[in-house]
């Protein structure tokens, strides 16, 4: 076997090289040579300790390591390579558990059927999973892309670093990069709601009544929000200012739309907005995705009708009322002129709970 001094340089090479913990590694080795003297003696108190300094062994037993022979060294190497393979899992392991929810860089290596291996450099793979990919995206080998680090875990000798581009987190992970005041403390992301590919609905506090909380995340001329829209391949995102009053928060949730009125009813958490009759696509949004995303926003069921459609609603409710009074099945009372008109359908204003 190798002399003293070069186990010595030999362990803080591996230490240095893998970038693991040198302790770490010794303890490892010590091991695995008590482990292989257990074996060859059948014994199973084998206590064995290198010097930190000097490289000298020391055993219990008065054994000569030179004279362990070919077996008992190559028992000790392959002991040596797979804890060294453990060590370089935990340092990669804990490297990117701390960067959980941050933004990683790679490059499009292959698919796995729908999953797409990304190269995260140093040999190691970040997987972007079928429910992570957003549809309106394509994906091509060789392409640079930047995702979410949504989850890191320990399979056997490997970890799996599990990528995200559909998460919401994604944008919220985006803004900290591209706004200072989020990523210092003084712009708050209060709440983020996200069909991803499509639109985003961000509230954002300050914390400092001299900052535009809006402004600032918007940027001189729209710089900042043209670099996150960019990166999210032109994904609509709505920027509105966080209130604490659920009045004002639905109004604002709801913009681009204008609000004419609301009713809130606290005890079932619904709301009732009220628009003019040219706001209320705006208000409801293509397949209702601009109500659907103020109501995940906000955490109020929202309904929208125009005056005409809540008047409708309460005449059909006094006859259905009127009707059971007198006995007289609905379905037999004489048509008005409104039951003879056809009415807009308002199924999209309640896309919110699908």
């Amino acid at each position: 076997m190798a002399n003293s001094a070069d186990i010595l340089r030999y362990i803080d090479s591996i230490a240095r090289d893998k970038e693991i913990d040198k302790e770490s590694l010794m303890l490892g080795i010590e091991q695995a040579m008590a482990q292989a003297l257990a074996r060859k003696y059948g014994v199973d108190d084998v206590e064995l300790v290198i010097d930190r300094d000097s490289g000298e062994i020391d055993c219990n037993y008065d054994v000569s390591m030179e004279e362990q022979g070919r077996i008992f060294a190559m028992s000790v190497k392959q002991a040596i390579l797979t804890r060294v393979r453990e060590a370089e899992r935990d340092v990669i392991y804990n490297e990117f558990e701390q960067k959980l929810g941050e933004i990683q860089s790679g490059t499009i290596q292959r698919f796995e059927g729908d999953t797409v291996i990304v190269n995260l450099g140093r040999n190691i793979e970040g997987i972007l999973p079928r429910a992570e990919k957003v549809r309106s995206e394509s994906y091509n080998v060789g392409e640079r892309i930047r995702a979410m680090i949504l989850e890191v875990k320990k399979v056997g000798p490997r970890v799996k670093v599990i990528l995200s581009r559909g998460h919401k987190d994604l944008v919220r992970a985006l803004f900290e990069l591209e706004v200072p005041e989020i990523s210092d403390g003084t712009i708050q992301i209060r709440r983020i709601e996200r069909e991803p590919g499509y639109r985003t609905k961000l509230a954002v506090d300050s914390t400092d009544s001299k900052v535009d909380c809006v402004g600032a995340c918007v940027g001189v001329r729209g710089t900042r929000i043209k670099s996150i829209i960019d990166e999210l391949n032109g994904e609509r995102i709505d920027i509105i200012r966080w209130n604490d009053d659920p009045l004002a928060l639905i109004h604002n949730a709801l913009k681009p739309a204008e609000v004419a009125h609301i009713e809130l009813d606290p005890a079932s958490k619904k709301a009732l907005v009220l628009v003019n009759e040219d706001q209320q696509s705006l208000a409801i949004g293509r397949k209702g995705q601009n109500v659907r995303l103020a109501s995940k926003l906000t955490g109020w069921d929202i309904d929208i009708m125009t005056q005409a459609e809540l008047a409708r609603s309460v005449e059909a409710e006094d006859q259905a009322a009127a009707a059971q009074t007198d006995g007289t099945p609905p379905a037999a009372q004489e048509p008005t002129a409104t039951d003879n008109q056809p009415t807009q359908d308002n199924s999209s204003s309640h896309q919110s709970e699908s």
